[in-house]
C-alpha cells in the first residue's frame, strides 16, 4: 500500500510539472517602473504576471482577478521566483512582484537584540512598496480584487509578508511563507497560512516564530518541513526543490479557493500529501512536541 501511494504521489508531482510547464507559455510577463511621489520619487519596478486567458476576461468584465503579492528575499531580485510567479498566474491570479531593495539603498545593519534584528526599517519599506505597487495597478487593471490580497514571500520577504499581514489583517486572504526566519505566524485564525521550512544549518527561525504543533492546529496553519536548503528555494534551486513546492503548493490553492464551502480557520488545516523528497508537517492533536528554534546564523554570503 506504501508503496502505491508513492507511485501516485510521484506521478501527481509529475502531472503537476507538466502542467505548469504548459501553462507558463500562456502566461505574460511584464516589467513596470512606478515612481512614488509621497517618498521623493523613489522608483518601485513591479514585475507582472498574468495568464493571456485570464487577463482578457477581467478586461471584459466577465471576472476579477484574485492578487497575489510575491516578496523576494533581501537582495534577492523580484524576478527570481518565476517558479512560484506562474503557479499563482497559472491559477488564475493577477500576481505583482515589487522591487524592495535598490542599488542606491543603503547596506542593512542588523543588530541583535533589536527587534526583528533591526530589519524593521526594511519590512516597513517593503509594506510601503507594496501598498503604492497595489495602488499603481488599481489604474493599470482595476478588475482585480485588490481589498484581499494572497500575500506569499520568501525569507525576508516572507517576513515582509507576515508583517503586512499582522497589520493589515483585514487586507489579507491568505499568507504563503518560504522560511521566513524574523516575524512571527500570526496565530489568531484569521486566515490560513501555509510556510514551507528548510533543513539549513545556516539559516534558523528565530525563536517563537513558528508557532507549536498545538497552535498550528488550532489557527489553521500548516508547516511543511523540508529537506531543501534555504537558498533551494527560488529559482536557482535545484528542480526537485522547485517541483516539490509547487505541487504542494497548487494543492493548498485549490483546497483554499474553493468556493463549495465556507473555510474555517480554525479547525484542523488540511491534510497535504507528502511529494517525494519533502517531509511534511502537519499538526498531530495527539503530540505535544514542539519544534526547536534557534538565532540565525551569520553567513558568510549577504544574508537572505
Amino acid at each position: 500500500m506504501k508503496r502505491g501511494i508513492t507511485v501516485l504521489l510521484s506521478l501527481t508531482v509529475l502531472v503537476a510539472g507538466a502542467y505548469f510547464t504548459a501553462s507558463k507559455w500562456a502566461i505574460r510577463h511584464e516589467t513596470l517602473k512606478f515612481y512614488d511621489p509621497a517618498r521623493d520619487n523613489r522608483l518601485v519596478p513591479v514585475d507582472v504576471a498574468v495568464r493571456w486567458d485570464k487577463e482578457m476576461q477581467a478586461n471584459a468584465g466577465m471576472i476579477t482577478l484574485p492578487v497575489a503579492i510575491l516578496n523576494h528575499g533581501n537582495t534577492v531580485k523580484n524576478t527570481e521566483y518565476s517558479f512560484l510567479t506562474n503557479i499563482f498566474a497559472a491559477r488564475g491570479y493577477l500576481v505583482i512582484s515589487p522591487q524592495h531593495d535598490l542599488p542606491t539603498d543603503p547596506p542593512m545593519v542588523t543588530k541583535a537584540g533589536e527587534l526583528y534584528v533591526g530589519r524593521l526599517p526594511q519590512i516597513q519599506r517593503g509594506v510601503a512598496n507594496i501598498h503604492f505597487a497595489i495602488d499603481e495597478m488599481k489604474k493599470l487593471q482595476p478588475n482585480a480584487d485588490y481589498a484581499k490580497v494572497t500575500m506569499v514571500g520568501h525569507s525576508m520577504g516572507g517576513d515582509i509578508s507576515m508583517y503586512f499581514a499582522k497589520q493589515y489583517p483585514d487586507e489579507i486572504k491568505k499568507v504563503v511563507t518560504l522560511d521566513n526566519l524574523r516575524v512571527p505566524f500570526l496565530t489568531d485564525g484569521k486566515f490560513k497560512i501555509l510556510s514551507f521550512r528548510s533543513k539549513d544549518t545556516h539559516f534558523k527561525p528565530d525563536p517563537g516564530v513558528v508557532p507549536d504543533d498545538e497552535e498550528c492546529e488550532k489557527s489553521g496553519i500548516t508547516v511543511v518541513n523540508t529537506n531543501f536548503q534555504h537558498n533551494d528555494m527560488r529559482d536557482t534551486g535545484p528542480d526537485v526543490a522547485k517541483n516539490s513546492i509547487q505541487a504542494m503548493l497548487d494543492k493548498f490553492l485549490v483546497d483554499s479557493d474553493s468556493e463549495v464551502a465556507p473555510v474555517d480557520t480554525r479547525s484542523a488545516p488540511p491534510k497535504i500529501l507528502e511529494p517525494g523528497p519533502v517531509s511534511l508537517y502537519v499538526p498531530d492533536p495527539s503530540t505535544k512536541k514542539v519544534q526547536k528554534t534557534e538565532t540565525e546564523k551569520d553567513r558568510s554570503a549577504v544574508p537572505n
